[in-house]
């Protein structure tokens, strides 16, 4: 943990880095008393626990089944970029982010290191972050369009983004094991959220989505569909019909590289949000 807290860039209450549960940072869902898993069953243990998205969020917030994903977090949290030395990292699992009575589910990647590893937010204040809220709000899921830091007034009232994997990973790679071990997190959130529509960004997060499916027991998840941007798969879920819309990876590559472009992922958004509200 760094030995000298810095302070919050929306509230200006200071906090070391990691920032440790329950010290009041802005949409913290844990408290020093929550449980912290320390392995693969563990997680799945505390997943099955949990009653709400609430709970489950809080025990996401504090899980430590990944030793070499622990260690770089608190490496991150450490050392800081440049830009950010002066203000405290999250630098713990990042919880799932907006409404959870939707039913639209966003699934990603995993958090960034200097992103949403340091604001606590999913997608904010990194690139991708940009265009993705940009797109939302537009689409008129969100109430702004940026979001730099948790605490900032965004309210995502038409979606929920659930990351593949809630560490941030070293070189935005995580291992196979450790997607296994944090999809306990995201099977448990789909039987909560029962979504209706599912906007899986890039093929990591596509792929994501059906081996969630496979373990719920969902129709129409194998073979797996081809991943395509603004492509849909229809699936079968206990509680109904679930419609999968591909999209690519807003990442900062895929956007200056030019194979996404900002018409495009709208396209996908509208796709996405069409979907649900016709279903």
């Amino acid at each position: 943990m760094s030995d000298t807290p810095a302070p919050h860039p929306i509230t200006g209450q200071c906090f070391s880095s990691p920032v440790p549960p329950g010290t009041g940072w802005p949409e913290d869902p844990a408290t020093a008393a929550t449980p912290v898993a320390h392995s693969a069953n563990h997680c799945a243990q505390l997943a099955a626990s949990a009653e709400t998205v609430q709970q489950l969020q809080a025990v996401v917030s504090v899980c430590a089944a990944c030793p070499r994903l622990v260690e770089w977090r608190a490496h991150v949290a450490r050392t800081k970029r440049a830009a950010f030395r002066d203000q405290p990292y999250w630098s713990r699992p990042v919880p799932s982010f907006g409404s959870t009575t939707a039913r639209r589910v966003i699934v990603g990647l995993a958090p960034s290191a200097h992103g949403s590893n340091r604001t606590g937010r999913n997608f904010a204040g990194d690139p991708a972050g940009e265009w993705l809220y940009r797109a939302l709000f537009k689409a008129g899921a969100c109430n702004q369009p940026e979001s730099v830091a948790a605490g900032d007034g965004l309210q995502l009232s038409g979606a929920r983004i659930i990351p593949a994997v809630h560490c941030a990973p070293p070189g935005n790679a995580p291992h196979a094991e450790e997607k296994h071990t944090c999809r306990a997190w995201s099977v448990r959130e789909m039987e909560l959220l029962q979504p209706v529509a599912i906007l899986a960004l890039g093929r990591i997060g596509w792929d994501s989505v059906f081996q969630i499916g496979r373990r719920l027991g969902w129709e129409g998840v194998s073979p797996r569909p081809r991943f395509g941007h603004n492509t849909t798969a229809t699936v079968r879920a206990e509680w109904g019909e679930v419609r999968v819309v591909g999209c690519y990876h807003p990442s900062q590559r895929n956007t200056a590289t030019g194979l996404l472009s900002e018409e495009q992922l709208d396209a996908a958004v509208t796709t996405f949000m069409a979907v649900a509200q016709s279903t």
